[in-house]
């Protein structure tokens, strides 16, 4: 742990702490300060006006980030009958009615879970297991639908969903350190135009008040914000 406190201290040094830097400085710097063994994650993250005890400033979505997050998602498709065989064809990891019985058993190796709004009913009793993990499926971040194939190739393609904490903050996955620069530079446009789209009208004041990005082990870098305000 103290090799990984010094190479921390070695690529903090790298980063100006009262800078804010353009999208590709950052991810030029994002990659330069990754000092992991391993091909680290790459997290925005972003702090915003707005008071999310109000269920009017609650900010929540989803963004197809033009290059995936780098990891493979498995998808889990609650259908019966013909949308069965859609959810395969769409080439979803898992599929069918029979896996409620196996999530009620204590079966969870999945990312996503989709399903049609007939089967949502027998979700219920699952929230409890489902909810706290963030799995539950939801019309608002299309995974709830009948329309099984493009739920399932969006979440392929790289679809995420994000939803601001209690304390007004947003994170989400933005790639991989082996991304290239563009990539990267993409991704993360991509998710700050949605944060902004997603603004809520009752929010008052600055709205996207910082964004940092940073690799899994490495440490923030603050963006210049001045173009979204």
């Amino acid at each position: 742990m103290a090799t990984n406190g010094k190479r921390f201290r070695a690529a903090a040094e790298k980063v100006e702490r009262n800078r804010t830097y353009s999208v590709d400085e950052a991810v030029d710097l994002v990659k330069a300060t990754a000092f992991a063994k391993f091909d680290e994650t790459v997290d925005a993250s972003v702090r915003l006006g707005v008071d999310p005890r109000h269920a009017d400033q609650v900010v929540r979505g989803t963004v197809v980030l033009p290059h995936g997050t780098g990891k493979k998602v498995r998808v889990l498709v609650l259908a019966q009958g013909d949308k069965v065989k859609e959810a395969e064809a769409a080439g979803a990891d898992f599929f069918g009615v029979e896996y409620i019985q196996k999530i009620k058993d204590g079966w969870l190796d999945f990312d996503v879970l989709v399903a049609t709004p007939d089967l949502m009913g027998q979700l219920g009793a699952l929230g409890r297991v489902l909810g706290p993990r963030g799995l539950m499926p939801n019309p608002k971040a299309g995974t709830v639908t009948m329309d099984v194939t493009r739920a399932v190739q969006e979440i392929k393609a790289g679809k995420i969903e994000f939803r601001v904490d209690k304390t007004g903050n947003v994170h989400a996955p933005i790639g991989r350190v082996s991304f290239s620069p563009e990539h990267l530079q993409e991704n993360l446009q991509a998710f700050l135009d949605t944060i902004m789209k997603a603004k809520p009208s009752a929010a008052k004041g600055t709205y996207l008040r910082s964004a940092t990005i940073s690799s899994t082990m490495g440490p923030g870098i603050r963006l210049d914000t001045a173009a979204y305000r």
